[in-house]
């Protein structure tokens, strides 16, 4: 088995004496998701809410009670939220964390690269929403049918088209350029807010890739280990070929920020390398081999979990990430 790490493949290169979070900021760009979509459950009216609340022998105030406009076990619908879910994971898995909700870091050189295959996404709940639309008619029947006297046809629109939508911008997060001119004072105090910033999303980072980590480290210890009914735990390819995709997005993101993230990660990748889900299905001892190396690096990455300080809670979006549409 090859003695290659992770650490001996070349990463982002910091500039000597650059702190990172002015690395992270020089080659990321910010950029922010929106979702527009069809909220499908509803407040029932107080007339409504009373008579519920009669059947208990209860007061209308102490009750809290919604209705589904939607069924949501519809093919169509489950389609179109698989698609928002994909869109979710590419958007979270292709960028970095930032401290104020709703905006990640995307590498600048990657960002024609992420953009495109966002809009490929955009086109696709497009699509969904196009199926989605085609089962509408049918779908407000049978609604009809099952709220009774909750069913109000205002409730729905004429048309779901328009109605789930993605959008993307850049906000700015630097200091204002032309805070320089009115006040330099305001203008360097902006600059170490952002500084801040940065300095939060660096930790954000690392925090996302030990967790992420850790995860799939305890997932494959727990399919290697043991058995269930006699026979070995059933073993995907997937617990596997995470970690390798794992593996080339930490090399594409990660700026070098942590040593013990980055030897953590070059054991793991040590550890499985040469290792296919085949040959550990096939073979007991490698599994329990496996198993063994992977525990050791398991209770490293709990302890830097553990004696990692607790970070500031990422700040809210002027405007709700998920807007809800009518």
């Amino acid at each position: 088995m090859s003695n290659t790490s992770l650490l001996d493949i070349p990463t982002v290169q910091v500039a000597p004496n650059v702190p990172f979070a002015e690395e992270l900021q020089r080659i990321m760009a910010a950029v922010s998701m929106r979702f527009s979509w069809f909220g499908i459950n509803r407040s029932v009216t107080p007339t409504q809410k009373e008579q519920a609340a009669e059947t208990f022998d209860a007061k209308g105030q102490f009750v809290s009670m919604a209705k589904k406009l939607i069924d949501t076990s519809h093919p169509a619908w489950k389609a179109i939220v698989k698609v928002r879910g994909n869109i979710q994971k590419d958007w979270e898995t292709g960028s970095l964390p930032f401290p104020q909700a709703g905006i990640r870091l995307v590498r600048r050189d990657e960002l024609e690269t992420f953009m495109s295959k966002m809009r490929g996404l955009q086109d696709d709940l497009q699509k969904a929403e196009r199926g989605l639309n085609v089962h509408y008619e049918r779908i407000r029947r049978r609604a009809k049918e099952n709220l009774g006297d909750l069913y109000d046809k205002n409730d729905y629109p004429a048309s779901l088209i328009g109605k789930f939508t993605v959008t993307w911008d850049f906000p700015n997060v630097e200091a204002p350029d032309y805070l320089r001119m009115v006040s330099p004072a305001l203008y360097r105090q902006e600059q170490e807010r952002v500084r801040n910033r940065f300095e939060e999303a660096v930790s954000l980072a690392e925090e996302a890739f030990v967790n992420e980590l850790l995860n799939m480290v305890n997932h494959l210890i727990e399919r290697l280990s043991g058995s269930k009914d006699g026979k070995p735990k059933v073993f995907r390819d997937t617990a596997v070929t995470n970690l390798k995709e794992f593996f080339d997005r930490f090399q594409r993101l990660n700026i070098g920020s942590s040593e013990d993230l980055n030897r953590m990660v070059g054991n793991v990748r040590r550890i499985m390398e040469g290792n296919t889900p085949e040959l550990l299905r096939n073979s007991d001892s490698l599994r329990q081999q496996m198993s063994s190396r992977l525990s050791v690096v398991q209770s490293e990455l709990d302890g830097l979990m553990v004696d990692r300080p607790r970070r500031n809670l990422i700040l809210p979006p002027p405007n709700m990430e998920m807007v809800q549409a009518g």
